[in-house]
Order: structure tokens, then C-alpha cells, then sequence
């Protein structure tokens, strides 16, 4: 039997080639890519070939391009946006490309204008420079109002199902004063999803999609997709899974990050106002939500208490190839004390919750604000400095381990494995 010729070629390599098993994983340190930003918020990485990374200033309305392939922030900008409000959560926000960027030459930006209005924007790029937009074709797909200058969201990305999701925030104050979070009647605490080729929403430029849960509820906004956030920071889509984690900033007991499969058809109420995490809000002047033990409520995968950090900051699930061992772990942060923690979903159960502060930074410390993470065509992951205007890359921090032939940061029976059958096949 082959399965016997290889048990017994990997009895016979151990025996001449004794190996040690490692189980640590490899550790992690952070690599400067780009310094001399303002206020950086937001990373977008289109999957074109280019090894280029957009990079969003929050205030001056500058999206700026980092070269991957030399490690260079080139001078000019991409684009500069005008008119913005300069709110601690205002400004430049969220930026995306059409999945079929540049042959669609589309991509969409979130902002908030002076006077508090959040518009998401299209634009195409200039005909003679891939480096530079056309700022004339700016064409606003959806626009709505911001009763306070905070909770304003801002992520957007493509899902795996060729759509736009948008966070909105609950429009801010403090315990949302409006129920809006829990109102369909509002596009605020939610996640959006539209159709940008369609053209049968509101302003012409977006589709309403059919199976959206709330089209055929009466008084409902049919973009929604989900509700119940208060201030979703940094949402992301698992690019091997199609998995979608959504880190919710909470109010001043919880922060959150919740979990919703590929497979889900939309509607889920993740719990805000009634729920702050697992927690009860303070819910008494809105008789006409839910109670808080209600199983419509989804509850988190993971929250912390302000004891730990007080603004959660959303990250990604690693799927890149440099981290080896990391394939699979979402990485997140804390934007005010800037720590950082790796976890792992099965869609059931949380395993391996790690603290990885220390080692990515170690004293003296480098990060005091973690304002996003970003993610390249590659699949490796960016952490973004707020006042230091500095962007790093995740990497290994040390040397490969000794025997670990499957740079998965670990000398196990797999590499036992490889070796084995490269002995068989007579290599050396």
C-alpha cells in the first residue's frame, strides 16, 4: 500500500534524520512602509497587477498611493477632496474599486461634507495616468444626513457576491438618542448593500437588490443588510471564506466584534441600543424594541471591557503567505490604548485569543493610535498610525524555524512528511 511505503519511509528518515518538534508559532514584529501621512484612516489595495496601496487621509481629503514595489509614497496625490467636515469621525473615510478594477475603471469613496452629510462618491480614473483620478467625473451614488459629528462609520468594500457594503454609524451623541440604530426606517447603525451597476435606487446610480431582507418591508430602507451597530470601525471580508467580521465601537462598558457567515441572507440586529455587547443597555424610553434577552440578537464572538481598551479598530483575517502559521487568525486592535490581539473563528467556537501587543510593538512603542489595518492584493496586512502618519506591514520577526519545510512556523509531521517524501524520490 503507498500509505504504508510512506509511514515506513518517515520511520526510516526519523530514524537517520532525528528531528525536534516546534510547536511555537513564528514571532511577529511590524515593518515601516510609509512615514510623513496625515492622519491616515484607510487602506485600499486593488487587485490589478500594480502593487500599488491607496492610502485615505482623514482632514486633507488626500488619497495617497504607496508604491509596494519600491517602498516609495509617491509626491502627487491620487486625489484631493474639498469641502470636508474635520470632526474627530469625519472626513475621508472608506474607499473601495470596482472587483473588476481597471477594466471598470469605477471606484467609490465615503465621506463626510461640511454641514455633516455622509455621501458615498464615484469616480473613474484620468484617461492618460493610472496615478490620478478624474475629479471631474465625481458623481454622488447615495447621500444621508449626520445628526452629530460622531458615529459616522465609513468602511465600504465589495463582498464576494460583487456588491457594495457600507457602515453608516448611528449618527452619533451618546446612546443613540434617536433609536436609530433599531429603526428600519433610517439608513444609521446599519450595513448598506447596493448594486453600483444598477440604477433603480434612490438617486439613480446604485441597484436595489431583490433578496435585500427589508424590500418588501413596509416603512423599511431597502439597502440594508444588517442592523443594531452604533459605530461599526473597520469591517472586512474573509477573502478566502467570504466571511464578513464587524468591529462595532461600543458606548462606555463593551466593545465588540461580531461575526457574520457567507452564507447569511442579511437582517441580522446585532443588538445596539438594547445590547452593548452581551450587555443591557439602558433601553427604557424605546417600548417599541425588543427586550434584551430576545434571541433576534446576535451576539458577538468577542468583546472586551473598557478596563482593556475603550474603541475597538476592526482588522482582517490573515490569508496572505509571508506569516506562515497565521493563515486563518483575525487580527484586530484597540484604537486608543493601540493593543493588539490575534483570534480564530470556526463559525462556532473562538480558540487561540493571543495578545500580540509585545512583540509586534515592543517598548518603545511606535503605535499610539491604531486608526485601521489594510490588506494588499497579496493577502498580507498594514497597520495605520493616526499622529505619527505612519503605515506599517505585519512581517516575522525572526529567522525561519530549523526544519520547518512547509513555512508554516512550526516543525511538526507535516514537515516529517515532506522530508520523507523528498527521500523517497531521492532528494537530498
Amino acid at each position: 500500500m503507498k500509505w504504508q511505503a510512506v509511514l515506513a519511509a518517515v520511520a526510516v528518515v526519523v530514524a537517520l534524520f532525528p528531528v525536534q518538534l516546534v510547536e511555537a508559532v513564528c514571532k511577529l514584529g511590524l515593518e515601516l512602509v510609509a512615514a510623513g501621512l496625515n492622519r491616515p484612516v484607510g487602506i485600499a489595495c486593488p487587485d490589478d497587477g500594480s502593487q500599488r496601496m491607496f492610502v485615505l487621509e482623514q482632514h486633507t481629503g488626500r488619497i495617497r498611493i504607496v508604491d509596494l514595489a519600491t517602498g516609495t509614497l509617491l509626491p502627487e496625490s491620487f486625489l484631493t477632496i474639498s469641502g470636508l467636515a474635520t470632526g474627530n469621525e469625519q472626513g475621508l473615510l472608506g474607499m473601495a474599486f470596482e472587483p473588476n478594477f481597471p477594466q471598470s475603471p469605477f471606484f467609490y469613496i465615503n465621506v463626510t461634507v461640511s454641514g455633516g452629510t455622509t455621501e458615498i462618491r464615484r469616480y473613474t480614473l484620468a484617461r492618460d495616468n493610472s496615478n490620478q483620478a478624474n475629479a471631474a467625473s465625481m458623481a454622488v451614488v447615495l447621500s444621508y444626513a449626520q445628526p452629530y459629528s460622531n458615529h459616522n462609520g465609513g468602511w465600504m468594500a465589495f463582498g464576494p457576491d460583487g456588491y457594495l457594503y457600507i457602515s453608516t454609524g448611528d449618527g452619533g451623541s451618546g446612546f443613540d438618542p434617536g433609536n436609530r440604530a433599531q429603526s428600519l426606517n433610517t439608513l444609521l447603525g446599519k450595513l448598506l448593500r447596493i448594486d453600483t451597476r444598477g440604477t433603480n435606487g434612490e438617486t439613480g446610480l446604485y441597484g436595489i437588490l431583490p433578496d435585500n431582507p427589508f424590500v418588501m418591508t413596509p416603512g423599511a430602507r431597502p439597502e440594508i443588510w444588517a442592523y443594531g451597530l452604533r459605530n461599526p470601525w473597520r469591517c472586512s471580508f474573509d477573502r478566502a471564506t467570504g466571511d464578513l467580521y464587524i468591529a462595532d465601537v461600543g458606548q462606555s462598558e463593551r466593545e465588540e466584534v461580531n461575526f457574520q457567515p457567507v452564507s447569511s441572507t442579511g437582517g441580522e440586529n446585532y443588538g445596539w441600543r438594547v445590547k452593548e455587547g452581551t450587555l443591557c443597555s439602558d433601553n427604557s424610553q424605546f417600548q417599541g424594541n425588543p427586550p434584551c434577552n430576545d434571541p433576534i440578537f446576535v451576539p458577538p464572538i468577542h468583546e472586551y471591557t473598557h478596563a482593556v481598551g475603550i474603541s475597538v479598530t476592526g482588522g482582517y483575517v490573515y490569508r496572505g503567505q509571508a506569516l506562515g502559521g497565521f493563515q486563518g487568525t483575525y487580527f484586530f486592535a484597540d484604537y486608543d490604548s493601540a493593543r493588539i490581539w490575534t483570534l480564530r473563528w470556526d463559525g462556532s467556537a473562538l480558540s487561540e485569543f493571543t495578545e500580540r501587543t509585545a512583540e509586534l510593538d515592543p517598548s518603545p512603542r511606535r503605535l499610539n493610535f491604531v486608526s485601521s489595518f489594510g490588506q494588499d492584493a497579496d493577502g498580507e496586512l498594514y497597520i495605520l498610525e493616526l499622529t505619527a502618519g505612519e503605515v506599517y506591514r505585519i512581517v516575522t520577526d525572526e529567522d525561519p524555524v530549523n526544519g520547518d519545510l512547509n513555512n508554516d512556523c512550526q516543525v511538526d509531521f507535516a514537515d516529517l512528511s515532506i522530508l520523507a517524501g523528498n527521500w523517497m524520490a531521492g532528494v537530498r
